[in-house]
């Protein structure tokens, strides 16, 4: 079953153009990774939507993620509250919605 997984990041000030370039230069190279979409939700926040093949190929490239993150976690503000620089979730799709 398809998966997804789902990042909340808040970036620090000035630092919006290296964390977009970052993800540019990314080559997520992970078993199962069918896409992923940087979207700009306010200012300075954004989240990464990714489209796995199953929850297990997910779940096995978690560390492989920590690695992308570790390449730009310098331009990410703590989101406070105990979560650090990121909020992520993620889990199965049960039900798809289409035009």
């Amino acid at each position: 079953m398809t998966a997804f997984n789902v990042v909340r990041f808040r970036v620090k000030p000035g630092r919006e153009e290296a964390f977009i370039e970052a993800h540019r230069r990314a080559d997520p190279v992970f078993k199962g990774f069918v896409r992923g979409t940087l979207v700009k939700t306010g200012e300075r926040s954004f989240c990464m939507i990714g489209e796995w093949n199953s929850f297990d190929d997910l779940a096995a490239a978690r560390s492989q993620m920590i690695g992308l993150l570790d390449t730009f976690r310098g331009d990410l503000e703590d989101l406070g509250n105990g979560l650090g620089v990121t909020d992520p979730v993620s889990g199965e799709a049960v039900f798809e919605m289409k035009s």
